[in-house]
C-alpha cells in the first residue's frame, strides 16, 4: 500500500467511509471527523508512519481534506 491508501483505509476505519472518491471534502465541516477522532486519527498516522505530530501544533484547516492529509503525511515522512 502507498501513503494515500493507507491514509484513506485509516479514514475509513475512522468514519465508516471510502473516502477515495471524496479526496477534497472538508471532514470535519460534513461531520465524518469530531475532535476524538482527530487525536486518534493522529495517533494511527504517528504508529503506521513513524512520523510526529504533536497534538498541541494540530491545525484543523491543513488537516481537513483527504488530500490535505495525504500531502501532510507525506511532507512529514520526508522530513
Amino acid at each position: 500500500m502507498n501513503t494515500k491508501e493507507e491514509v484513506l483505509a485509516i479514514l475509513q476505519d475512522l468514519t465508516g467511509e471510502d473516502l477515495s472518491d471524496k479526496m477534497d471534502e472538508n471532514i470535519f465541516a460534513n461531520g465524518l471527523m469530531d475532535s476524538m477522532a482527530s487525536v486518534q486519527m493522529l495517533l494511527n498516522l504517528q504508529e503506521k508512519f513513524e512520523i510526529d505530530v504533536p497534538v498541541s501544533e494540530f491545525d484543523r484547516e491543513e488537516w481537513d481534506t483527504p488530500s490535505k492529509i495525504v500531502a501532510k503525511v507525506e511532507s512529514l515522512e520526508n522530513e
